[in-house]
């Protein structure tokens, strides 16, 4: 494989990973921002001390890289840099995340036109102490008492109008914010603080404020009150639950996006009522699922080299044949090329959610990140309602990142597990952003309800049968399937749930009967974009892409084979055929696995699990 000038593998296959948005030097900037020194830590290090580096390293990052504002205006590039650190180390990537696209980010979008957001006079305010990275960016949402608890925190900021500022208050420990990144004693802290906003006696909706809750010299606000949690290593960082007893802030903090409280106390939002405000507000939500898409994306190409590289060249004991390559064995080389073909896939859809949006409509489901803030009503959460195709891409990623970073766990066999943390690291991060940024079940429950109701959403036609002949090894095959099934199953939801009202039942037990085919109907819905954003790559790209990213097509077809079975979508043996045309697709693609991996340009460090045992 020839090698371009900056080291990285010249091929289509390289190119594709790389993307066409960033130029070599802005790639070459966040390369060094994020340094091969931040891939691993030192040994003996306690865990506030775990935490003080990754704090640290942030801070180097964030000066290394471009300006916040540019990155924030530049989705590739802080892709780019967010994929980077998730490769290096999950922690990095999610303080990182926090901090450019949950602290920086609503201050940027909702603060434009005000004054700058200071804690009181004469302190420095809180968008230049993140963009300084003085202080790391952090966020107060969730509320641990209660689930759902976005749609209505209980958390609220009183206007005073004695002062013109706002008093911000968590009733009780069941209001507390939790879980947020807030527990290290030495690191100053910056949180966008999501509260609901009372005014005159009334609710008014959910709005953001600037809050500093740790300063540079580790002391807290007069009636903030930070209760760290017990240590974790899921996913390591400094977790706390933050109450606010009567905190006050300047009118500056509050994150306005348009609304204002005139100097006769009269309150205008151009939101025009608390739902629509709500979603205004959870706007922040876009710049976040592109990033984890990316992440999820990046970890899973980072977990396949792993294995690849764990897999090349081994050969085994086993008395059928011994000494034979252990990717002669079917088990073996199906998870290496199928972790590849996933990482290719993921690595089509981000480079989808970041390109310029379309301007009109693209397929059933209209062009990704299009919504702008009109997506359909919700009940669940007001995720989908903010950006629906995002939403449900955030879910189908990190779910599709969490199964191949599980099983290349497995098929590494003890090394995977216990020579280096980085698998273990890279799956606590895909199963934390289960939930975090969304949680995925919600997603898919709100999705499949819009679905039901034909709420901005289109079935799609397969076209009557399967097209061109050439049965499974037709890269056209899987599609069409999908999309028989999606409309079959969402015919079946919405025939149930209207049954259900017609019967006298409410809309809560018609939909809670129906929870698990909601779910599958939403996936199904995923499963069918994301092969349709990776037939749109393979049309443009090499013959390697088009053969790998059908293999990955394979692959959720056999996912989906109960659904597809189920719903007559395809006739009793489809599993069999399915089996027999990944035999034959892997059979082709075997001799490529090394240049397939190649192509993801990996640091070093990541495909070097057992490098300790050549280390000084």
């Amino acid at each position: 494989m020839d090698t371009a000038p900056n080291g990285t593998p010249d091929t289509a296959l390289a190119a594709f990973v790389r993307g066409a948005s960033l130029d070599a030097k802005t790639r070459a900037r966040l390369r060094d921002a994020v340094p091969e020194e931040f891939f691993t830590y030192p040994g003996g290090l306690t865990a506030r001390e775990h935490q003080a580096l990754t704090y640290a390293r942030l801070r180097g990052a964030g000066l290394a890289a471009p300006p916040a504002a540019d990155l924030l205006a530049d989705p590739p590039a802080l892709c780019a840099l967010l994929d980077r650190a998730a490769i290096a180390d999950p922690a990095l990537f999610h303080v990182m995340l926090l901090h450019y696209t949950l602290a920086l980010g609503p201050i940027i979008r909702f603060g434009a036109g005000q004054a700058d957001t200071a804690a009181e006079d004469g302190a420095v305010s809180a968008r230049e102490s993140l963009e300084s990275m003085q202080a790391a960016g952090t966020l107060l949402m969730t509320e641990v008492g209660r689930s759902n608890s976005h749609l209505s925190p209980r958390t609220t900021a009183h206007h005073d109008p004695a002062t013109g500022g706002f008093v911000l208050t968590t009733p009780d420990t069941r209001a507390a914010k939790f879980p947020t990144n807030t527990a290290h004693p030495a690191v100053a802290k910056t949180a966008a603080v999501y509260a609901t906003l009372v005014h005159d006696g009334r609710e008014r909706g959910v709005f953001v404020f600037a809050v500093p809750l740790r300063r540079p010299d580790g002391t807290v606000p007069p009636g903030v009150r930070i209760v760290p949690a017990p240590e974790t290593t899921g996913l390591q960082i400094d977790y706390a639950a933050v109450l606010l007893d009567g905190v006050r802030v300047p009118y500056a903090a509050w994150l306005r996006d348009g609304a204002r409280i005139d100097p006769d106390g009269t309150f205008h939002d151009p939101a025009g009522d608390p739902a629509a405000r709500l979603t205004r507000s959870m706007g922040v939500a876009p710049p976040v699922w592109r990033a984890v898409i990316s992440a999820s994306a990046a970890i899973t190409r980072a977990s396949a080299g792993m294995l690849a590289a764990h897999s090349a060249g081994r050969t085994t004991l086993g008395r059928l044949a011994p000494r034979r390559p252990l990717t002669d064995y079917r088990n073996q080389q199906e998870a290496v090329l199928g972790a590849l073909a996933a990482g290719y896939a993921l690595t089509a859809v981000a480079a989808h959610v970041t390109a310029p949006r379309p301007t009109g409509p693209v397929g059933p489901v209209g062009p990704v990140g299009a919504s702008g803030g009109a997506g359909p009503d919700t009940a669940w959460a007001p995720w989908s309602a903010v950006d629906r195709d995002l939403a449900l891409l955030k879910a189908a990623a990190t779910a599709q990142a969490q199964q191949t970073v599980s099983a290349c766990r497995v098929h590494s066999g003890a090394p995977g597990f216990a020579a280096d943390e980085r698998l273990n690291a890279y799956r606590g991060l895909a199963h934390a952003y289960q939930n975090a940024g969304g949680d995925n079940e919600l997603i898919l429950y709100d999705t499949a309800r819009a679905m039901a109701a034909l709420d901005r959403y289109t079935p799609p036609d397969p076209g009557g049968a399967p097209p061109g002949g050439g049965g499974l090894d037709s890269p056209r095959t899987p599609l069409f399937l999908l999309r028989e099934a999606e409309r079959r199953m969402r015919d079946r939801l919405q025939d149930r749930v209207d049954t259900a009202l017609r019967g006298g039942g409410d809309a809560f037990t018609a939909w809670n009967g129906n929870l698990a085919l909601a779910a599958r109907t939403a996936a199904a819905c995923a499963d069918r974009i994301v092969l349709e954003i990776c037939a749109a790559a393979a049309a443009v790209g090499p013959a390697e892409l088009a053969r790998v990213l059908h293999l990955h097509a394979l692959n959720v077809v056999d996912r989906r084979a109960a659904d597809l079975l189920d719903e007559g979508a395809a006739p009793p043996g489809t599993l069999e055929d399915v089996r027999a045309a990944r035999r034959r697709a892997c059979d082709a693609l075997a001799p490529a696995a090394a240049d397939l991996a190649a192509a993801f340009d990996l640091p070093a460090p990541v495909t070097a699990p057992t490098a300790f045992l050549t280390g000084p």
